[in-house]
């Protein structure tokens, strides 16, 4: 004899709950709303700074590049004085300010400097990362403030420190009368702030161009091309010319903070300084206005 089927118990009726709070909201927190602990406040320059600081320092292109601009900044630097020391021209050296001999290696480290300027901002147009940046800042100017200061003061103390290095042991090693104190102010401190300005002016040309490769390109050019040109300007004619060149050459302002120009007029003294900073002021005024003007 089979079972019959025993029915299926009657559900009870949906009662609809209310619905319970997951926190409490904290006291002067309206009922309902969640209020976060951590304080909000307007971003400032200081922020911005602290990201680029970040930023900079955490990719392996700052590494790489300013790992091979201490290696030619010290390298070219002690074997010129190596070089000097172990032969028979270090007896005209009672005519040729000792802290001269830096002047190749800063040269060289410059396209390093440059490489960095220019990827400090044209590699996030590159990658897009420069949209999350202006989302997170929108402020054109801070983000343009804060990567000209973080990039600055990390490449004038980078050089001033190198340029001091290599000026010692140059000292050291060869038998010349010592620097003066003005010969050393200019040869480190007068060396870090133009190389820091020629990198600002490559950040701008990078903000402007928003292409890595191009802008680096633009600067070198604009480092070595007019001394090319000098060179090669043999014809009376073009005289004037190749004085021009030569005296507001790169390289010959370079050369006068280690008061060794190869031209014998134009600017002296801290007079380049003054130039690049006028330049690099301009320029970086332009990137502005580009990047408030065009979209990312």
């Amino acid at each position: 004899m089979t079972t019959p089927p025993t029915p299926p118990t009657p559900q009870a009726p949906y009662q609809q709950q209310a619905y319970q709070q997951p926190f409490a909201p904290q006291q002067g927190a309206q009922a309902g709303y969640y209020t976060s602990p951590i304080p909000v406040r307007p971003a400032t320059l200081g922020d911005a700074i602290a990201s680029e600081w970040t930023k900079i320092r955490s990719v392996r292109s700052t590494m790489w590049t300013l790992g091979v601009m201490i290696v030619l900044v010290f390298g070219i630097g002690v074997l010129s004085a190596i070089a000097v020391s172990f032969s028979d021209s270090d007896s005209d050296m009672d005519s040729t300010p000792v802290l001269s001999l830096g002047f190749f290696g800063v040269l060289l480290g410059s396209i390093c400097v440059i490489t960095l300027g220019v990827m400090t901002i044209a590699s996030e147009y590159g990658t897009g990362m420069i949209r999350t940046t202006l989302t997170a800042c929108p402020s054109r100017a801070r983000v343009l403030s804060a990567k000209a200061i973080v990039f600055f003061l990390l490449t004038f103390v980078l050089t001033t420190v190198m340029t001091t290095i290599v000026a010692l042991i140059q000292t050291a090693m060869l038998d010349a009368p010592a620097p003066t104190g003005k010969e050393w102010l200019s040869g480190t401190v007068g060396v870090g702030l133009y190389m820091a300005t020629l990198g600002l002016l490559s950040l701008a040309v990078g903000a402007l161009i928003r292409h890595s490769a191009g802008a680096i390109t633009l600067m070198i050019g604009l480092v070595l091309l007019p001394l090319v040109l000098a060179i090669f300007m043999l014809a009376d004619s073009l005289t004037s010319i190749r004085e021009w060149l030569l005296e507001y050459s790169i390289p010959n302002q370079l050369s006068i903070f280690y008061d060794n120009s190869v031209a014998t007029s134009g600017p002296s003294g801290w007079e380049p300084l003054w130039l690049m900073l006028g330049v690099t002021a301009v320029a970086l005024g332009g990137a502005y206005l580009a990047m408030n003007n065009r979209d990312v």
